[in-house]
């Protein structure tokens, strides 16, 4: 008999509703059928926006600035919508299905941006200089796009929150083996999302500016339907964990049953307190947001209602308590995040918009200007290894750990992002010194005669501070959230995605009001040749370290969770 139990995951189940065999489920191989499907949303997602603010200022004739924000509003709504795919995952349809409902919906959303690229009648009329005679994409064109670029940001929020949890799903915790390979895992996931980038601001940049878009556009939606159909031959081979219920109505139900009871006192024993969860699955109480914790008072009649339990809107036990602690304990780290992708957002904007005006020559090949964010992902790559193959023993062998915590790497990601926006100013002030001395009147159709290498970098330095914030994120998000709100937990840190690319619309646009109040072109003028984009880079970097210190003090503030130990016997 326990023979046959060790054989069967205690918390999964086969696609029969069965419980799931380790020795035929799970594993590497189902992994990493689930890693295709985010492989290929990265190639599209990424494949779009790195390239598109090019798209909307020389075929659409938009300007600069409401260029970079269409970008940035985009990418913010994709990262938002994964609280929409977290909550439908975790309430209705479960990690399977919502990946591969909402992996369709993107499929559908970029084969119609390739058809609407296709078409010239949903463009303005071609021209070579931004000047009177160029016309703005109608409100009609612009419509059309933003329904395609829409559908597509649905697609992948409603994904993208899912296929890290499910992912993870696919090894047992509780097994020190498939604990291990789950750790890797982390890395191994953004290593390949990554190479997701990698195609897509080289090959896929490259056949936009030098074969067309719909074609390029065309391939992100083929590439995405073979990877469905990957993901769907794994159907048999999955481990899938049951839902415990919406994790926002357990959220809300201990606040209500906190707010009701919140003229009580609590006991001077925290036993007395209500649990009925199982010994095994329990979480040991904590003294942080104590005022919660009177949402486990036991008042006249809360036993008494009905013989099925207490009503949960009156009444909760500790366990529920302490997750919904444990959720309000990484809000503080959240929020200390988004300021990252807030410099993020200006590596697929303004630092393209500058290549585009920089020499970009390789002998006869002319680099695509959105191409230049392949040293944005080689960072990363050459990042993640050197932290797997150097960092990672050597840290061991100093410290007895096998690396960073998730909180050092968000610290780092914080440093390099900083120091990426520091340097961006500065060579930006190169830029347009150079810019000025050749011609006062260079327009934003012309290069200016200095190497678009220059840039490198800021895009290093940024592509490092993500492979580091990224995956210092994902693990602290999923590893820290209670076990039934994962899913919603990486929701959750992805909207910080999502934010940072709202507060950069949002800085963009006021910088943009404060600036030109007195009638000038301001530090974002629509020919960023005659504008101060430096001093918005030194604004960013300005931001990013007071962002730091913050973050430092909430860091200290946070008290890990940590799992109530095994005892002897207990698998």
């Amino acid at each position: 008999m326990d023979e046959k139990m060790s054989l069967t995951v205690g918390d999964a189940v086969d696609y029969n509703g069965l419980p799931a065999d380790r020795s035929n489920t799970g594993g590497w191989v189902p992994a990493a059928l689930i890693l295709g499907i985010e492989i290929c949303e990265r190639l599209s997602t990424m494949g779009i926006a790195v390239n598109l603010v090019t798209y909307l200022g020389g075929v659409m004739h938009l300007p600069s600035s409401t260029s970079a924000n269409i970008v940035t509003d985009f990418m913010g709504t994709c990262f938002l919508l994964c609280l929409l795919g977290g909550f439908l995952a975790d309430s209705f349809l479960g990690r399977y299905k919502t990946i591969a409902v909402f992996a369709l919906v993107q499929t559908l959303g970029t084969g119609m941006l390739a058809t609407i690229t296709a078409l010239p009648e949903l463009r303005p009329p071609p021209c070579h200089t931004r000047d009177i005679n160029c016309k703005e994409a109608n409100g009609f064109q612009i419509a059309i796009l933003y329904l395609a670029l829409y559908l597509i940001a649905l697609g992948t929020g409603g994904l993208k929150s899912s296929v890290s949890g499910f992912g993870t799903d696919q090894f047992d915790e509780k097994d020190e083996k498939e604990k291990a390979q789950m750790a890797y895992f982390f890395n191994r996931f953004f290593f390949f999302i990554s190479i997701g980038t990698l195609t897509a601001v080289t090959v896929l940049v490259y056949i936009q500016d030098e074969v067309g878009r719909s074609l390029a556009y065309g391939i992100c939606s083929a590439s995405m339907l073979i990877a469905i159909l990957i993901f769907l031959s794994g159907t048999k081979k999955y481990r899938y964990k049951k839902s415990s219920g919406s994790p926002i109505v357990h959220i809300f139900q201990v606040i209500a049953a906190a707010i009701r009871k919140r003229n009580m006192s609590l006991p001077y024993n925290i036993d007395m307190l209500y649990e009925d969860t199982p010994d095994e699955s329990r979480i040991r109480h904590t003294d942080q947001f104590n005022f919660l914790d009177k949402a486990a008072i036991v008042a006249e009649g809360d036993l008494k209602e009905n013989t099925k339990g207490p009503n949960p809107w009156k009444l909760r036990s500790v366990t529920r308590v302490e997750e919904v602690k444990m959720m309000g304990r990484l809000l503080p780290i959240w929020a200390t995040t988004i300021i990252f992708w807030t410099t993020y957002a200006q590596m697929i904007t303004f630092s393209v918009e500058q290549a585009s005006t920089m020499n970009r020559r390789i002998g006869n090949f002319q680099i695509p200007a959105g191409s230049l964010t392949v040293f944005f992902v080689a960072a990363i790559l050459i990042t993640l290894a050197v932290y797997d193959r150097i960092i990672m023993p050597l840290w061991n062998k100093w410290k007895g750990k096998t690396g960073f915590s998730s909180l050092q790497k968000i610290a780092i990601g914080l440093v390099l992002s900083t120091l990426g926006m520091a340097v961006a100013a500065l060579v930006e002030m190169k830029r347009l010194s150079v810019a000025k001395s050749v011609n006062n009147n260079t327009t934003a159709d012309d290069h200016v005669p200095i190497s678009v290498f220059l840039l490198i970098p800021q895009f290093f330095l940024v592509g490092s501070g993500e492979a580091f914030i990224y995956t210092g994120q994902l693990d602290f998000f999923i590893t820290q959230s209670p076990k039934g709100m994962k899913t919603m937990s990486t929701g959750l840190f992805l909207t910080t995605l999502s934010l940072g690319f709202f507060v950069s619309s949002f800085l963009v646009s006021v910088v943009k009001k404060v600036t030109t109040s007195n009638g000038g072109q301001g530090w974002l003028a629509d020919n960023i040749n005659h504008g101060r984009l430096d001093c918005f880079y030194g604004l960013l970097a300005v931001l990013g370290f007071v962002n730091l210190i913050i973050y430092l003090i909430c860091a200290a503030w946070y008290k890990p969770h940590k799992p109530k130990p095994l005892q002897p016997g207990i698998v």
